[in-house]
């Protein structure tokens, strides 16, 4: 007969948008073990398996702290109360808890009164964190059950939820009758119960005891605060990014870069200070896409998407949203892991704002054994190939404009686009790889560019700092020969340093923060190295803060409106390297918005 051996959740804390899916190991009638489903449309000898979830709600009010969502919380900021925040953001677990957010806290206190006194409204909560506003003073006792402003997840129960049980000062509701279940707002502070039972599948009877297990208690999703589109060209106005719509000038698009840390890299050893639930992959993708969805951009480019992750959740969740897809996966003569969970570059494009004309397929391993077969001696073809093979691919896909382009000589002409996408090598010993990565890539798109009159836009994670020689590549479209990342050249592919050129006109787009004028970017001049023009960081982890994502773009045909406002240590807490519970990446999204103009005759 059918039974089940074991039962548990792979995730420790139920947090609010990710699925909770138990391990159920199950022995079949022939004694083999098996954790495949047995569901009623399909029995095994006569029998199934019945799930239901139930939420514990007891009559003690608890309420949840707002900056260790996992623990209880014990005081409250009366002036949060007062001030009419959210509640749940009024909570906190311990005055130690209170006390070493009490800067943070202040700071958010500010914005949010500000954010009321000049809008009338509560801009900030849209993505509700713990930005809370009014005083440090704080009450021992609590009173009330916590309130969320949590995004809504998109989840709702399968069956209404009806009381089944009440014992002992707790009521159960039913909330769900499937195998997997996706906790709710309501569900915040709550224990839930799973339970998994044989049933005869002719008497619908069933067989033995249920086996249960309870889960922690749910805790919401700890979103990031929100980032502004700062305008760059003089406008007196911030424009907020959300979830509800695009704030854009007619004629413009933006564009979105974004390395959100493939899960096969995303192991407890290399970031063991966040939190383990945090890292987890049901619940990093959840909060990805809300960030990603939030930012609105009509072009996407994503780097360290997995293979697997690509087909079953980022194409179709994103083609709810009107993006279309395109992906390209690194080659696999390196990597020895599962084909499925190799990572590669992502680009989706909103439909309703441009066509897909051309895509491109940039793979560096090929380009590597053209190289050595012309330019490297036959001894050492193998050392070169084991120097030069990581797998690294570019992305580069021509769209064309829906839109008007404004401004433009001939309305009637095609607005075509051309975006690369590309994640270059990270080690960085290999400096000489790095270089020759970039210079391979930008050579392509000269190609392109010499068959069309096309704008440009290079984006990605290039590993390299700014300064570095594959930034001045880049950048100013040369390399110093005496720059010392060249002296790292065992194989001779640099020589001669004159070769390390493009004729492309590109500039990068956060540059803009430091030559514009407009509110607000005195403030985001701050959060820039203007020795390089280039934000301070875009990676934050333990062992290492700087800047190695970029947006590039031809600025003969191209012009940035605005930029996504910037992230410094403070918008971070005090004591948080990436990921973290907010920030699903260990590195931060940039975003540009764009308009074209025409090219100058020649």
């Amino acid at each position: 007969m059918l039974s089940v051996l074991r039962v548990h959740l792979p995730s420790d804390i139920p947090i609010v948008g990710c699925e909770l899916t138990p391990y159920v190991l199950l022995r079949r009638p022939d004694k083999t073990v098996t954790t495949d489903d047995v569901p009623e449309f399909a029995p095994l000898d006569g029998h199934f398996l019945r799930y239901k979830w139930y939420r514990i709600q007891s009559d003690r009010k608890v309420a949840v702290c707002s900056v260790h969502p996992s623990e209880q919380a014990t005081l409250q900021c009366l002036g949060c109360v007062k001030a009419k925040i959210p509640i749940s953001k009024s909570y906190h677990c311990s005055p130690k808890c209170f006390s070493d957010a009490w800067q943070h806290h202040r700071v958010l206190h500010d914005r949010a009164a500000s954010s009321v006194n000049e809008n009338g409204n509560e801009e900030e909560e849209i993505f509700g964190r713990f930005n809370s506003t009014g005083s440090g003073v704080i009450s021992a006792s609590l009173t009330g059950s916590a309130s969320s402003t949590s995004l809504t997840n998109g989840s709702t129960p399968l069956y209404p939820a009806a009381v089944t049980q009440r014992s002992g000062g707790e009521t159960w509701f039913e909330v769900g009758r499937s195998k997997t279940y996706t906790p709710t707002t309501d569900d915040i502070g709550h224990v839930l119960k799973f339970e998994c039972v044989v049933i005869d599948a002719e008497t619908k009877l069933s067989l033995g005891h249920p086996h249960t297990i309870l889960t922690s208690r749910v805790i919401p999703a700890p979103c990031p605060s929100p980032r502004h589109l700062i305008p760059v060209g003089g406008a007196d106005m911030m424009a907020q990014l959300d979830s509800d719509g695009r704030i854009s000038s007619p004629g413009t698009f933006t564009v979105l870069t974004y390395n959100i840390l493939s899960d096969s890299y995303a192991s407890s050893e290399l970031y063991s200070y966040c939190p383990s639930w945090a890292l987890s992959w049901p619940y990093r993708r959840q909060n990805l896409l809300r960030e990603i969805i939030g930012y609105r951009a009509d072009i996407v480019c994503l780097q360290e998407v997995q293979s697997d992750h690509f087909d079953d959740f980022f194409a179709p969740e994103l083609d709810k949203h009107g993006y279309q897809a395109l992906y390209k996966r690194k080659t696999n003569e390196v990597y020895s892991g599962n084909i499925h969970t190799i990572d590669g570059c992502a680009t989706f494009f909103r439909r309703d704002r441009f066509s897909h004309v051309k895509k491109y397929e940039v793979e560096f391993n090929k380009a590597a054994q053209s190289l050595t077969e012309v330019a490297v001696q036959t001894t050492q073809k193998k050392a070169a190939l084991n120097r030069l093979v990581k797998d690294n691919v570019a992305l580069i896909v021509v769209l064309e404009a829906k839109f008007t382009n404004q401004g433009a000589d001939n309305p009637g002409k095609r607005q075509l686009l051309c975006v690369a996408n590309t994640h270059v090598n990270v080690q960085q010993e290999l400096k000489d790889v790095k270089i020759w990565q970039v210079h391979t890539l930008l050579k392509g798109l000269e190609k392109i560019a010499a068959s069309a009159d096309i704008p440009m836009l290079v984006c990605g994670d290039f590993n390299a700092v700014p300064g570095s020689a594959s930034h001045s590549l880049l950048a100013m479209g040369k390399v110093d020969p005496l720059h010392p990342d060249l002296v790292v050249d065992p194989l001779a592919i640099l020589r001669p340093h004159s070769k390390l050129t493009h004729q492309l006109p590109l500039v990068s787009a956060y540059s803009a923060f430091l030559r514009g004028v407009g509110l607000g970017l005195e403030q985001q001049r701050r959060r820039m190295d203007p020795t390089t023009n280039e934000p301070s960081f875009t990676n934050c982890t333990r062992d290492f803060i700087g800047t190695l994502d970029y947006i590039f773009y031809t600025a003969d045909s191209l012009t940035v409106e605005s930029l996504l406002e910037l992230l410094d240590e403070d918008s971070l807490r005090k004591d948080t390297a990436l990921p973290s519970p907010e920030w699903s990446s260990d590195h931060v999204a940039l975003l540009a918005e764009f308009r074209c103009v025409p090219r100058p005759r020649r």
